[in-house]
This record gives structure tokens, sequence and C-alpha cells, in this order.
């Protein structure tokens, strides 16, 4: 199906970043600087006044009888569509939109909607960071796929939080009109084409200590580790300042954080590495602060955690 007749649906409390971006990439016509245009229609979903952040309100004369027509229905985020199931007329007029052979492409928790008209079952697909759980959780026949920026299955797009929904609609320009004009809309926008990495490099927090009763006997050895990081960090090293055996500190260290500590020292090292390289600091200093020993090693590792470079996430969020 040729791309030229584009809808975003929309009700309730608006997200008015998701919706402007897909606003910008299908609703302004750019065909006098030889860019594809669109006939583009912003859909309400219910009869329910459009709101947004600060008070404002939002109007459309286009009802979900415009879906009947659209080649590509894209679902930006909305106030409520993590926690309030989407209005039944609308998750029908996805499900024919499909049927018809239509796509789909979800804006951050948008992705929430499609899982809810049951057009992710047995898909992967992409949401937030902070809402991947909860998603997973709510809908086990969805594969996600938390570390990505955007995914496409058949006709279904999905992308990250916020700002993600770009890359996940100049994916789709690439591959409906090549990479030239991709590339050119890019530049318009002044935003980067293709973004390295993924979503994981965003997350503030890989690492969260999940502490629980009777876990007060590992916090101190947890916290003495962080400020270690330097230094070479075996298991035995780690249960003697326990008064543990390695077997029995293993096993605890499981119980209370939810992972193995080889495991929860990596992910803290690369948490230590990424507030380095946002200070500043060189590759091989960062690696040696942060007890990867080598750069090559903080490399290997950084970009199996963040999805990216050490150079690359530095350039990207280095204070200044």
């Amino acid at each position: 199906m040729v791309l030229r007749d584009v809808c975003a649906v929309v009700w309730g409390r608006v997200e008015a970043f998701e919706l402007g971006v897909v606003c910008e990439v299908f609703g302004v016509d750019r065909r006098e600087q030889g860019l594809p245009g669109y006939d583009f229609a912003v859909v309400r979903g219910d009869d329910r006044p459009l709101t947004s952040h600060g008070g404002l309100g939002l109007s459309t004369p286009h009802g979900l009888d415009r879906l009947r027509t659209a080649d590509l229905v894209c679902v930006p985020a909305t106030g409520d569509a993590v926690d309030v199931r989407p209005p039944e007329p609308v998750l029908q007029a996805l499900r024919e939109a499909v049927d018809r052979g239509a796509r789909v492409l979800a804006v951050c928790s948008g992705a929430f909607v499609l899982a809810a008209a049951g057009l992710l079952d047995g898909r992967r697909a992409a949401t937030h960071w902070r809402y991947a759980d909860l998603l997973a959780d709510r809908y086990p026949r969805v594969t996600v796929d938390a570390d990505v920026l955007y995914v496409e299955d058949g006709p279904v797009i999905t992308s990250a939080g916020t700002a993600a929904g770009i890359d996940a609609c100049l994916h789709l320009v690439r591959v409906e009109h090549g990479s030239e004009v991709a590339n050119a809309l890019a530049r318009r926008m002044v935003v980067p084409p293709h973004r390295d990495g993924g979503q994981a490099q965003y997350v503030e927090s890989p690492v969260p200590l999940q502490r629980h009763a009777g876990s007060d006997a590992l916090a101190g050895v947890l916290d003495w580790a962080v400020e270690h990081l330097d230094r070479d960090l075996p298991v035995e090293v780690l249960a003697a300042q326990a008064h543990m055996s390695p077997r029995t500190f293993a096993r605890r260290f499981r119980e209370v954080t939810g992972t193995t500590p080889h495991r929860w020292l990596l992910l803290q090292r690369v948490g230590h590495a990424s507030l380095l390289l946002e200070r500043g600091l060189a590759v091989e200093e960062v690696a040696r602060r942060a007890g990867f020993g080598s750069a090559a090693t903080l490399r290997t590792q950084f970009a199996r955690e963040r999805g990216t470079s050490p150079s690359s996430y530095a350039r990207t969020f280095r204070h200044g």
C-alpha cells in the first residue's frame, strides 16, 4: 500500500508533543520542497472535549469514519493510555484498519492502545522504558523490547518515549520513499536522520536496588561495593564484607536484588561509567575508575548494555 492518507487518532487528554511529532512529519505540506505530501487529518476518538497540558483545547471536525481510507493510523500517547482502557470504537477502528491492509504507528504509551486492540499479540513492541515492564505484565502475548527506539513488526510500528516517535516516523518515511527523502526531511526538522543505540542510554536508573524486609544485612556491602568499583570485586571479596560464605552470599544477594552479584556489579559499573562520561572524562580514565580494567572492555560492555559506544554516549550527554 502506497503511503498517501495518514490519520492521527486522539481522545481525552492529548499529549501535545507526541501528537506534534506526527503532525510535523505527515501533516506539513513540503511538496514545493520536493518532499512527499500526505492527506493528513487528526481524528477524534470519542465525543469528549480534547484537552492538553496548560489548558490547551483542541478541536477537529473528523470522526472515526475518517480512518476508513487511511493508509497509516498513528496513535500518539494520551494522558490515560496506560491506566484506562481506550474507547471500544477506537479499538475496533484500529482492528479494521489493519484488517484491510493499513499500517498503525504508536508513539510512546500509545503502544498500550494497540495492545488493548490485540494488534500486538505475538509481535515485538517498544514503549517508553518506564512502562515496558507494565506493558509486558499486562499483555503477556506481547514481546516487549525495552532497549530499542522503535520496532516494526508486520503492519505495526511502535516507538519508545516521546522523541523516539520521530525516529519511528522517519523510519517509515525511509521505508516508503528511500533514505534521500528521509534525510532531507530530517534536515528540515533539524533532527538526526538516524540515531545510534537504543533507549537504554536514556534510562535514569538502570540498576534499581530492590531491597525488602530483611535486606539490611547486605545494605552496607552494596554501598561499600559502589564506593569501590575501581577494585576487583569477586564474590569472595563481597561475601567476606558481609561475613558470609560465598555460596550463602550469592543466594542471599539474588533474594534481595533479584540478580546475581556479577550482573549487579556490571550494571553498577556501566551506570558509574555513564556519569563519568557525562563529566567529560577520557574513555581510558573512565574504564579505570569504573573497574573495567581496559578501554576495550568498557566499550564492549557499554555497547552491550547501553546500545551505543562510550564516545557516542559522551557526545550526546556530556555536560556543557
